[in-house]
C-alpha cells in the first residue's frame, strides 16, 4: 500500500527546509514545554490513580512518537486530563494491567481509524457534547484534588457528591499547612501566568510550594513520601498478558480512550492550525495518536493525545516543527535521568494546587456565557452530557450525548419523514 504526501508524516515534510535558526527556535520551544509537562505528566499520573513515574514515561514515549510520525506542525502529545477519570475507573476495576491492554487495543483501533479516514468523522461530533463531557470531567478532577488540597487522610468515595460529603464531614481534619502550601502554589501560577507569561510558571510554582515544605519542616505529603523513589530510567518494554475473554471485557474501556485520544488530538491540532496558519494531516495524526498509544502500553505508560495547553505554549515558545516536540521528550528523559530524586520532594499539595487551575481551565469558563447564548436543544444537550458524565461514567455520556446530538443535527435539516408502511407478516 503506498501513500500520496496527505499520509506522510509532518516532519519529512518540515525537514525539507529546515536550518540553523529553526532548529535554535525548536529547541527552547521543547525545553520550555519540557518544564510544563513535566509537572503536570506526575500530577495527572496520581490523578489517575497510578504511579507519578508511568505519567512521565507516557510524556516520553508517546511524546516523541507523536511528534515523529503525526500529522501536525506543532502537536505536543503526553498524558492528559481528559484521561483522568477514564484511567481512574478503569484501574479501579480492571487493575492497571487491564488499563495497559486497553490501552494497546485503543492504539490498534486508532491505527485503522486513521488508515479508513475515519477522523473526518470526528467533525460530526456536537460540540455540546464536546463542551458538556469537558466541564464534566474537569468538576470530577477538581473535586478528587480537594483531598491533597486540604490533607484530608479519610478514605474518599468514588461518586462526585459522595466524595463532596465525606470532605464536608471531615472538615476538622484540614491540615492548615496543607491548605496553605496549596493556596501559595496556585496563587503563584495565576501571578506569574500575568506578570511573567513565557516563565515556565507551572515547575516554578509547584517548586517554590515544594520547598517551603522542605525548608520549613511541615506536616505536609510528598510524592517520595507517598511513592517512593521515582525511577531514574525508562522500563524495558513488555507485551502485557492477552486473552479473548479479557479483551472482550476491556473493549468498551478501549473504545473509549481511543474516542478521547481522537477527538482531543484533532481539536488540539485545529486550534494550533489557527494559531500558525497551517493545515495538520487528520489521517496522518489520527495514526500517530495509535502508534503512540501502543508504545505507550509497551513501556507501562498511560493512554495519550495531544495536549492543547502544552501545544499552544509550544506555538509561543516559537516552535514550528515536530522537531520541538521530539526536543520535549528528550528533555523530559533526561529530567527522569538526572533529577529523579528531587520531584520526590513535590509536595502533593502542590500538584493538587495545579490539576485544580487545570481543570478551571479545561472547564473554559471565560466560553459559558457564550454557551447560554446557543440554540436550547444545544443547551439542553451540553446539561445532559455534563450531568451524565460526573453523575454515571464516560461512556454513557459520550454514547447518549452523540446520539442526541446526531438526531438534533438531523432534525434541523428538515429531513422528510420516510414513506414507511406496516410490512405484511
Amino acid at each position: 500500500m503506498t501513500f500520496g504526501c496527505g499520509m506522510t508524516p509532518k516532519i519529512l515534510t518540515t525537514l525539507k527546509t529546515y536550518d540553523r535558526s529553526q532548529f535554535a527556535a525548536d529547541l527552547i520551544a521543547g525545553i520550555t514545554v519540557a518544564m510544563v509537562a513535566l509537572p503536570l505528566s506526575l500530577a495527572i499520573a496520581i490523578a489517575s490513580g497510578a504511579d507519578p513515574a508511568q505519567g512521565l514515561v507516557t510524556a516520553i514515549v508517546a511524546g516523541f512518537v507523536i511528534s515523529a510520525l503525526g500529522g501536525s506542525r506543532v502537536q505536543i502529545g503526553g498524558p492528559t486530563g481528559a484521561f483522568i477519570v477514564v484511567v481512574f475507573g478503569v484501574i479501579a476495576e480492571h487493575g492497571y494491567d487491564g488499563l495497559v491492554l486497553a490501552t494497546l487495543m485503543a492504539g490498534v483501533i486508532l491505527i485503522a481509524a486513521g488508515l479508513f479516514r475515519v477522523g473526518n468523522l470526528i467533525a460530526f461530533v456536537p460540540e455540546a457534547v464536546v463542551n458538556g463531557f469537558t466541564i464534566g470531567i474537569a468538576a470530577i478532577i477538581a473535586t478528587s484534588q480537594l483531598k491533597d488540597l486540604l490533607g484530608l487522610q479519610a478514605d474518599m468515595p468514588a461518586e462526585f457528591f459522595g466524595k463532596i460529603h465525606a470532605i464536608w464531614a471531615n472538615q476538622g481534619e484540614i491540615v492548615p499547612q496543607s491548605l496553605g502550601v496549596g493556596l501559595l502554589t496556585g496563587g503563584l501560577i495565576i501571578v506569574l501566568r500575568r506578570l511573567f507569561p513565557r516563565w515556565p510558571r507551572l515547575i516554578v510554582a509547584v517548586a517554590v510550594g515544594s520547598a517551603a515544605v522542605a525548608l520549613l519542616n511541615l506536616p505536609v505529603d510528598t510524592i517520595a513520601a507517598r511513592f517512593g523513589a521515582l525511577p531514574s530510567r525508562l522500563p524495558m518494554p513488555r507485551v502485557p498478558a492477552m486473552g479473548w475473554d479479557r479483551m472482550v471485557e476491556l473493549l468498551p474501556s478501549a473504545c473509549v480512550i481511543a474516542f478521547l485520544a481522537g477527538v482531543e488530538s484533532l481539536l488540539s491540532a485545529m486550534v494550533a492550525d489557527r494559531m500558525i496558519g497551517s493545515r495538520h494531516r487528520t489521517g496522518v495524526e489520527v495514526i500517530a495518536q495509535g502508534a503512540a498509544n501502543l508504545a505507550s502500553a509497551l513501556f507501562g505508560g498511560l493512554p495519550a493525545t495531544g495536549a492543547i495547553a502544552r501545544t499552544a505554549t509550544n506555538v509561543r515558545a516559537g516552535g514550528r516543527t515536530p522537531v520541538a516536540g521530539i526536543v520535549h521528550a528528550l528533555t523530559l528523559l533526561v529530567l527522569m535521568i538526572v533529577a529523579a530524586p528531587l520531584a520526590g520532594y513535590l509536595a502533593m499539595p502542590a500538584m493538587a494546587a495545579l490539576l485544580i487551575l487545570t481543570a478551571w481551565n479545561m472547564a473554559e469558563p471565560h466560553k459559558w456565557p457564550d454557551y447560554m447564548r446557543a440554540p436550547l436543544s444545544d443547551r439542553l444537550l451540553l446539561l445532559l452530557t455534563l450531568v451524565l458524565t460526573v453523575l454515571t461514567d464516560l461512556t454513557v455520556a459520550i454514547g447518549v450525548g452523540v446520539a442526541l446530538g446526531l438526531a438534533i443535527r438531523l432534525r434541523r435539516r428538515h429531513v422528510d419523514p420516510a414513506d414507511w408502511h406496516m410490512p405484511d407478516r
